[in-house]
């Protein structure tokens, strides 16, 4: 039902009828997106520069703070019954809105790809472990796969996808991946040299602080800023209900710091200089839970490529979302076949980077059953994002314990809510 919906022009919400998620669908969802290899890696990289009580700390505190702006965007999505891209439009007009939404769809194009490229990886290791086989045409073979399953979810319906396939399939098998793989190294740090008390009092060099450590934590969460309204509009209750607010929050919580924490768990008992994926295949029927993981990786995939289509479709209406969605899986795919993506990862996140200062204004802006900006073009907080896109990139070149997505997100929150005050 989905597909009729076109918001481009009258910015019409979700008709009643299609709000269908509650909160275990909420839930179940952003669970499902929070999980994925890259989140692991990237909890990898805590360590050694933290000690690893510092380092579950700043795993609690971001992924508590991120995955909490995330529901609150997603919140904002549901009352209004609005996608990401109506909720930039009512903030900075018809106009300007549209530089942000191509922006997204860039991003979205380059973060699909990376995912396909994830996947592809993970099989022709998965296939190099368990036959012996390092052909060169296993990676284009594995993409294709990929991308062909990609392009069949694009063409099929979102609401079905959450509620028939993710809610009651993907979800369990995906915990019950988690639960094993943390078991296989819980056990492996208390059978190392002084146990599992000198994995927990394990210090670090000191090259990362914690502020800084919490930064790179809520990278993850507040990544999904662009998207998370997508699906939140989906939300039963309008306006009172906080359910898509806490089925995001929870949901994706909790996967944040099961994924982070499983990366910092791998890396300490591993092998100095080990790759995590082969890492991960050495642990008893590592190769089944990480086929698993790879499986719901499809799903962050398909957020990526649903996202831009509806992102394509407020631009234009004369194709529907699925009709969107199919291009940008083929597109990905090409891409994904051609593009060196290790070397497209620093331009992706500097690009992700820009959406943090964005959803800011927005989330200042639109708070409070805040009225839709009429205009063409709202120079005043469009200024405002761009002054936090300096800030975003400034920050960590002069204080570099700050990281990036904090000021940033301070500083357009605070500037917003004071212009906000003054205009009235």
């Amino acid at each position: 039902m989905e597909t009729l919906v076109s918001d481009q022009n009258n910015l019409q919400p979700i008709p009643a009828d299609q709000r269908v998620f509650g909160f275990s669908d909420h839930a179940s969802l952003w669970f499902s997106l929070g999980v994925g290899l890259l989140v692991m890696q990237v909890g990898a990289y805590l360590i050694p520069a933290m000690g690893t009580q510092s380092a579950l700390l700043a795993i609690l505190i971001g992924s508590v703070v991120g995955a909490g702006f995330l529901a609150y965007v997603a919140q904002m999505g549901a009352d209004r019954g609005l996608s990401s891209s109506g909720l930039i439009q009512q903030t900075f007009g018809s106009s300007f809105a549209k530089l942000p939404i191509v922006l997204n769809v860039v991003q979205l194009l380059g973060w699909t790809a990376f995912e396909l490229v994830i996947m592809r990886d993970g099989v022709t290791a998965m296939l190099a472990q368990a036959t012996g086989v390092k052909a060169s045409w296993i990676p284009y073979a594995a993409t294709l796969v990929f991308g062909g399953l990609l392009y069949l979810l694009a063409a099929g319906s979102m609401v079905q996808l959450v509620r028939k396939f993710i809610g009651k399939y993907g979800l369990p098998l995906v915990v019950l991946s988690l639960l094993w793989l943390t078991a296989q190294f819980v056990m492996q740090a208390n059978s190392a040299s002084g146990g599992f008390s000198a994995f927990w009092n394990k210090a670090g060099d000191g090259s990362m602080s914690t502020i800084a450590a919490i930064d790179l934590v809520m990278a993850m969460p507040v990544s999904w800023l662009p998207l998370v309204a997508d699906y939140a509009r989906y939300g039963k209750e309008q306006g009172t209900s906080k359910n898509a607010m806490r089925g995001t929050w929870i949901g994706y919580a909790i996967a944040n710091i099961w994924c982070y924490g499983l990366g910092v768990l791998v890396v300490s008992v591993a092998a100095p200089g080990a790759d995590l994926v082969p890492t991960l295949l050495l642990a008893q029927f590592g190769l089944i839970a990480l086929g698993l993981i790879l499986i719901d990786e499809l799903d962050n995939a398909y957020g990526d490529v649903h996202s831009g289509a509806v992102s394509l479709n407020h631009l234009s209406d004369k194709r529907s979302v699925p009709t969107w969605g199919k291009a940008v899986a083929v597109v990905a795919i090409a891409a994904a076949m051609v593009l060196d993506m290790h070397g497209l990862e620093p331009f992706l996140l500097i690009l992700s980077s820009i959406f943090v200062p964005l959803f800011g204004v927005i989330a200042a802006w639109l708070c409070c059953n805040g009225k839709a900006t009429e205009a063409r073009v709202h120079v005043p907080l469009a200024v405002i994002w761009v002054l936090g896109i300096a800030v975003s990139y400034f920050a960590p070149k002069l204080y570099p314990d700050f990281g990036q997505s904090i000021p940033a997100l301070l500083f357009t929150l605070g500037l917003t809510t004071a212009y906000r005050k003054f205009a009235k």
